[in-house]
């Protein structure tokens, strides 16, 4: 999608920005931590406070890209020599303030900025193109913005399993970040989006970074990919649940035009039929409670007839007020004003009307079985802090889990385990008793899932060094015990299973 005349731009682009050092690093550095924790929240002044008095090519850049303020045409000129004023309007980058013959400044016509990251294959960092946003703008953002990387986008990204693979579909890619990413371990990918500005961007990000491997595909939802397969799906799409009602914006990058959460029904059904077989999919989502349906009950139907293993991992449920007021303040409408309220009634409106009382957000986990039928169905909910934001590991190694456990069945008795390196035991004791009133089981790493342990599997974990079985660990414990050896093992084997999925307890040579 990029003219060779662009890419030469481009090139000569990326190499002003490797010049002044246009990265995660030295920007933090330019105007400290706290400024740029203040800069995550939307707020500019800590950091044009810093770079008041600073003359240098960075600052310039900052100021132009990522404070979205006008720079001086001998400023700009200085900071991007090889490129020049021309190339970076050519490039739709910035603008002259006024007539070219005439300007003083340039203004910014697009956020740029880097972002780094790490990953299972390294730390890593990009520049990524998107549209300004409401701090630049100074108003709502338009209905056809195109978002750089927010927090979802890097949820999602963490929750990428980056296994190698031969080509991967990026459902609604946006200004393309979860291409980017997939490209470090996949040999092709398709980006899709309904939005041929957010393609544009997705394209010019792609060449910027030097990743030729993306095809960009014009299309909603899987009507790009009709008749074709992959090996993973990824994709943070259209999902937020927007009132269908005259006068309620509908943004492209967030609003799938369906009517509430059938958008994710439709995104797990369609992965099903382009999935080849051990093919994976990640994907972010919103879910509804109603007054006669839990969420998970709904869920459950959608997976039913897929034919997919899945998990879905709830993070995070907010009431409908909780839910209208996050959306409509993410599109820039400012709680207080006529225009708020008016979005408010109108999501409360449509809330009420099909009776849904809370909304549920989260991770969905999918993979095609090589054979046979599903052997996982996994609905959990999970809120509290995660032991890691890289998380694509973690499901990776759960789904393998998850087919040693179905290939071992019963006979897991006779495995011998270990315990992972991330788990600690943490025991709590009345003032002068020997033994412990409470005994919880921690993981570092992962999901950090915390387990409440009875006296019986805190034992049996104690005692997985992958020298003994699992049988023979239960019965010296019944011994001690003084309890049947094979009811102890029945009562045991349930947890020990849970603990195998979770990662607290790995198979032999895992």
């Amino acid at each position: 999608m990029t003219s060779r005349a662009d890419a030469a731009l481009v090139a000569r682009l990326r190499s002003d920005l490797e010049a002044c050092q246009f990265s995660v690093e030295s920007l933090t550095e330019l105007w400290g931590e706290q400024a740029d924790a203040a800069l995550f929240r939307g707020q500019r002044v800590p950091a044009l406070r810093a770079i008041e008095t600073v003359d240098s090519p960075l600052a310039t850049l900052a100021r132009a890209f990522i404070l979205g303020l006008p720079v001086t045409i001998p400023d700009f000129t200085a900071a991007m020599p090889a490129l020049g004023i021309d190339g970076a309007v050519a490039l739709g980058l910035v603008d002259y303030a006024g007539s070219s013959d005439e300007a003083q400044w340039v203004v910014p016509r697009l956020d740029l900025r880097p972002y780094s990251f790490i990953d299972s294959h390294g730390a890593g960092e990009f520049f990524i193109a998107s549209d300004l946003g409401e701090l630049a703008l100074g108003h709502a953002i338009p209905e056809h913005h195109v978002l750089g990387v927010g927090g979802a986008s890097m949820t999602l990204s963490g929750l990428m399993v980056g296994d190698p693979v031969g080509t991967v579909l990026d459902l609604g890619t946006g200004c393309g970040i979860q291409a980017l990413h997939a490209a470090r371990h996949a040999q092709h990918i398709i980006a899709t989006d309904i939005s041929e500005r957010a393609l544009e961007l997705a394209a010019l990000n792609a060449e910027l970074n030097g990743v030729p491997s993306i095809e960009f595909r014009l299309g909603s939802l899987f009507e790009p990919v009709s008749g074709e397969s992959v090996d993973q799906v990824v994709s943070n799409p259209p999902f937020v649940i927007t009132p269908r009602t005259e006068g309620v914006p509908a943004y492209e990058y967030r609003d799938g035009g369906m009517v509430g959460d059938a958008l994710v029904a439709s995104v797990i059904r369609g992965t099903a039929s382009h999935l080849r077989p051990g093919g994976t999919a990640q994907m972010l989502g919103n879910w509804e409670y109603t007054q006669t349906a839990d969420a998970f009950d709904r869920i459950a139907e959608w997976l039913e007839a897929t034919g997919l293993d899945a998990w879905i991992i709830e993070r995070e449920v907010q009431s409908v007020e909780q839910y209208a007021e996050t959306w409509i303040r993410d599109g820039g409408t400012r709680s207080g004003t006529p225009e708020f309220d008016e979005l408010y009634r109108a999501w409360l409106d449509d809330f009420e009307e099909r009776g849904v009382t809370r909304v549920g957000f989260g991770y969905i986990a999918l993979r095609k079985p090589v054979s046979g039928s599903p052997s996982l169905l996994r609905l959990e909910r999970l809120d509290g802090p995660l032991g890691s934001s890289a998380l694509g590991a973690t499901i990776a190694a759960s789904f393998a889990a998850n087919d040693w456990l179905v290939a071992v069945g019963d006979a897991i008795a006779d495995a011998r385990l270990t315990v992972s390196g991330d788990v600690t035991e943490e025991r709590h004791y009345w003032p002068g008793a020997e033994d412990p009133t409470v005994m919880t089981l921690r993981q570092g790493g992962g999901f950090a899932r915390s387990y409440p342990l009875d006296t019986a599997v805190a034992a049996v974990i104690g005692a997985c060094d992958g020298e003994l079985s699992i049988r023979a660990i239960v019965d010296a414990i019944a011994q001690l015990l003084e309890v049947d050896g094979v009811a102890l093992l029945v009562e045991t084997l349930p947890s020990i299973r849970e603990l195998v999925f979770a990662g607290v307890l790995l198979p032999p040579q895992r």
